[in-house]
């Protein structure tokens, strides 16, 4: 961790990587992505020189300070969870199925009232390895990108990342959001494929192919934090 009278920040270095970057995370920490060799110093006048953009996104909206892990709230009759954009009501039901499954609504078998967010999560990764995954392939072969590996994992203040190796993770709870939103998060992180830092020409890459962006921007900073609460 490097430090200055006012601004913290991680330095993360590959022999990979040529050019230098700053990204700033869900959690508001600053990270600096470097080529393996390059002078602290250099690093501190970039950093300096970027003063006023980490100020602008490290108080950014859709940024949290505290980690997002409340602990669950009760699910009754009549309660309702987010599924791809809509609000879907949940019933408990005497049933001896072994998971939780969905008709218009969610249904609970009350043997799993107390494993219920445990079970809901299990529904929600499957929903989003089938229907987010076959979306990446449809976006990456209009892009004409080629990518390595793409993952749904749990990853808590990122919707999504690329890897050096060109693999992709994408956080199971974007299934919450609507399709324009997971589509958008999609198309960004593929764009980074092409053009590592958010230079006018990456958001070029990604308003054509998602045409609703600023909405999908829009309505992440209005309900991302709802996407990361709860189940």
């Amino acid at each position: 961790m490097q430090h200055d009278m006012e601004l913290d920040y991680t330095i993360i270095y590959s022999s990979k990587r040529k050019k230098l970057s700053i990204t700033v995370e869900r959690d508001r920490s600053v990270v600096v992505h470097a080529p393996t060799g390059s002078d602290p110093d250099k690093i501190q006048k970039v950093v300096d020189s970027r003063r006023q953009w980490i100020y602008e996104k490290t108080h950014h909206a859709q940024k949290y300070y505290e980690p997002l892990d409340p602990p669950g709230k009760e699910l009754v009759n009549g309660e309702s969870l987010l599924y791809l954009g809509r609000q879907y009501r949940v019933e408990m039901v005497n049933s001896e199925a072994a998971s939780v499954w969905f008709s218009n609504k969610f249904f609970v078998p009350n043997k799993l009232y107390v494993i219920r967010h445990r079970a809901f999560k299990r529904w929600y990764l499957l929903r989003a390895e089938e229907k987010i995954l076959p979306r990446i392939q449809l976006h990456a072969k209009n892009l004409g990108i080629e990518y390595n590996e793409a993952k749904i994992v749990d990853a808590r203040y990122r919707w999504g990342s690329c890897t050096l190796k060109d693999n992709l993770n994408f956080n199971w709870r974007l299934i919450k959001a609507p399709m324009f939103v997971i589509d958008y998060v999609i198309v960004h992180e593929l764009a980074h494929l092409f053009e590592p830092n958010h230079t006018p020409k990456f958001w070029n890459i990604v308003r054509t192919q998602s045409a609703k962006m600023d909405m999908a921007k829009q309505w992440l900073k209005e309900h991302g934090e709802i996407l990361e609460t709860g189940i």
